[in-house]
């Protein structure tokens, strides 16, 4: 008796049995619509959320968050730079590096980026010391030219632990037979496996004095590889250090390195879920129907309403009330049910797999063991919102219709 007039009678309609059994249907079905939408697309968002977090955790495990390198040339006095980097509070290591392209010459040739390292000190910007998966990466010394290599690299170049490797590097040097490229075999004395592809089957490392030596850059280096407390922040930070070192020198980031794609993966996302935003509106159409149908159904109930005083545009939120319940009802339904499926995908996926003696997520390919998935706040919340507000849009056809019936057409039959 409280409640205004219009929610009231929308309340009612809600609850009262039909005479037309197929328009009870057709709200069902919208109400089903929804709720299998936002939970479709609750369940995708997370999974591809959750793969982009693994995909950026895996790629930053082996990159630095920040580099300062030289400006085209070698970077001289690192030490200063490590030390200036080690105390700034935002820094939580550095590193020097020293970085090429090169020809890898084994049973097979394979192109593969060269990185000089420190072994120690290397330890403090990435994990790459815990992904050796044979030898160790303490066997990189300095003039003994040892070479770790990424498990798939060697794979393709057909080398093992002790095999020789050749790497050919875009340096040229005079002879009596003319300009020759600069070359050094080295010796294989591990392999890391990162679980990301790029480092796997595109990387080497060696010691750093060994590829000084090799492109004869004296003491000078590539540059400073930092990791940060707060990674979001690299960009900044490396700036600012750059800015104390004082000289020409260039700074990137994490993102700007990979920038492809994480554009790629962010733009994978937003087309996932705009499709699936589609089933949400098949459950938004089915309530303009169910809501049509209805106003026709209940036409003679609006005239007698309107005889008795009711406005037009009580009318129409009669039956805006009764709609975006049923949307409220559909998302509310969607949203539980969608987390309760991300939460429980992974034993819904091993359940399958068992059932049907098939691998749906093969480790050999997706480098995963399980299916990552990440539910956030902010895309439940925006999910919501969108149906909700489809929901709302789709009842005002309906009750505009309603508002506009004459009570004295609707009742000339009755």
């Amino acid at each position: 008796m409280f409640k205004p007039i219009p929610v009231a009678i929308g309340l009612r309609y809600l609850r009262a049995k039909r005479r037309n059994g197929f328009i009870s249907f057709i709200s069902l079905a919208s109400i089903l619509g929804i709720a299998i939408g936002v939970a479709a697309l609750i369940t995708t968002l997370a999974v591809m959320t959750g793969f982009q977090t693994e995909i950026r955790d895996r790629l930053l495990q082996m990159a630095s968050h920040a580099t300062i390198s030289g400006a085209g040339e070698a970077m001289p006095g690192w030490q200063h730079a490590i030390d200036v980097a080690h105390a700034d509070q935002r820094v939580a290591g550095a590193a020097p590096y020293v970085e090429l392209q090169g020809l890898l010459n084994g049973a097979r040739n394979q192109p593969a980026m060269v990185r000089g390292i420190l072994p120690d000190a290397e330890a403090t910007v990435s994990v790459l010391g815990e992904r050796v998966v044979q030898g160790d990466i303490a066997s990189l010394q300095p003039g003994e030219f040892n070479i770790v290599l990424g498990k798939e690299l060697a794979l393709w170049l057909g080398v093992s632990l002790g095999d020789d490797v050749i790497l050919y590097v875009p340096e040229y040097r005079s002879t009596p037979l003319g300009a020759v490229p600069q070359l050094k075999r080295f010796t294989v004395s591990g392999l890391f496996e990162a679980g990301y592809q790029e480092f796997d089957r595109g990387m080497a490392v060696v010691h750093m004095a060994d590829a000084q030596r090799l492109l004869r850059m004296g003491e000078g280096v590539t540059g400073v590889r930092l990791r940060l407390h707060d990674m979001d922040r690299a960009w900044e930070v490396a700036r600012e250090l750059a800015l104390q070192l004082g000289g020409p020198y260039m700074v990137s980031d994490w993102q700007q390195e990979n920038a492809n794609m994480f554009r790629a993966l962010r733009l994978e996302k937003t087309m996932m879920a705009i499709l699936l935003s589609l089933i949400i509106a098949m459950g938004a159409f089915n309530l303009v129907s169910s809501q049509v149908m209805l106003v026709t159904d209940k036409q003679a109930d609006i005239a007698i309403l309107r005889t008795l005083g009711l406005t037009p545009r009580a009318v129409m939120q009669v039956f805006m009330v009764q709609g975006t319940l049923i949307g409220v009802v559909g998302t509310v339904c969607g949203v539980v049910g969608g987390i309760l499926l991300t939460l429980n995908l992974e034993h819904i996926l091993r359940g399958i797999e068992a059932l049907f003696g098939v691998v749906l997520m093969p480790e050999d390919v997706y480098y995963v063991t399980g299916l990552p998935t990440e539910l956030r706040v902010d895309d439940i919340t925006i999910i919501t919102i969108v149906a909700l507000a489809m929901a709302f849009i789709a009842t005002l056809y309906p009750a505009w219709r309603a508002a506009r019936t004459a009570p004295a057409e609707a009742l000339r039959y009755e």
